[in-house]
């Protein structure tokens, strides 16, 4: 349909609503809707001396209609509501809202630039910002990462413990959470083969307790894992390959492991520098951070 079908459309009915109501109020009181004041005989009689117009509705309901006729007229003038039409005043959602904006941001952007250069320490200490760091994460964060920060559903990582796959220090979370982070993790199913599979798994289990000198997965470890996850199963942060030499996996042990070795996986933690300001990612650096989350 052409573009402006809709507007005219819009535009038309709201016009003959208006007409139509303002037609009928003024016929019902001045052209002979109302009581007429006939004889017994005029119309059907109910209950004795119950006819139609004995009681036509009181004066004030029409100065009321009335002035809600004019008020949405001189409404129609101002504002948008007939169609395509913007209104004598070109008032609209998004400019209010882009006004409240940047009435906020003249009024906060004193104390927000303060906070994104704030030492964490400082942010910290202070329970108010703390507890507002807290409603931030709650809001963005906790549907991956649960309430607590202490992940879930062996997919999204704990939060509250020293274990970062790409990095626990402030400058690695704050990364982290401007700019997104993406994980691949290869499968290895086709490479090595079922009994392969198995030799890696059990390797890698060995692991947290110290690089066996003897297994044999360690062969198949050392040619297809050890360049990420290194030799002695510490991991590389800069690769966002996750440490192998602890008891903390992210899609969980037992079959998880064999899964994860045999398929791959593939994790996505979403940007969030054009959602947040400075001063939010630094507050939830500060959070996350803190030593009672470490």
């Amino acid at each position: 349909m052409p573009a402006g079908f809709w507007g005219g459309w819009v535009l038309t009915l709201t016009v003959l609503s208006v007409v139509g109501l303002a037609w009928f109020v003024f016929s019902l009181y001045f052209g002979g809707g109302g009581n007429q004041g006939g004889g017994e005989d005029e119309g059907p009689v109910w209950d004795g001396d119950l006819r139609e117009g004995a009681h036509p509705a009181p004066m004030w309901w029409f100065w009321m209609t009335l002035a809600a006729l004019v008020f949405s007229a001189i409404y129609l003038m101002l504002y948008p509501g007939l169609g395509s039409y913007a209104g004598a005043l070109r008032w609209t959602e998004g400019g209010r809202l882009a006004a409240s904006q940047a009435a906020w941001n003249t009024e906060f952007a004193e104390a927000r630039a303060a906070i994104a250069a704030a030492p964490l320490d400082e942010l910290q200490a202070d329970p108010k910002l703390m507890a507002a760091a807290g409603g931030l994460f709650g809001r963005h964060c906790a549907a991956c990462h649960g309430a607590d920060a202490g992940g879930q559903a062996n997919l999204f990582p704990n939060l509250t413990d020293a274990e970062w796959q790409w990095g626990g220090d402030a400058a690695a979370i704050e990364r982290t959470i401007r700019e997104g982070r993406v994980a691949v993790m290869v499968g290895w199913g086709a490479v090595l083969g079922q009994d392969g599979v198995a030799a890696v798994t059990d390797y890698v289990r060995e692991l947290p307790n110290g690089v066996p000198a003897e297994h044999p997965g360690k062969t198949r470890y050392e040619q297809f894992c050890v360049a990420c996850h290194g030799a002695d199963g510490a991991g590389q942060p800069l690769l966002g390959a996750p440490s192998l030499a602890n008891d903390i996996s992210l899609y969980g042990d037992g079959e998880a492991l064999v899964e994860s070795i045999r398929d791959g996986r593939g994790g996505e933690m979403p940007a969030f520098g054009e959602r947040l300001d400075d001063s939010q990612i630094r507050l939830l650096v500060a959070w996350l951070t803190r030593s009672e989350s470490s």
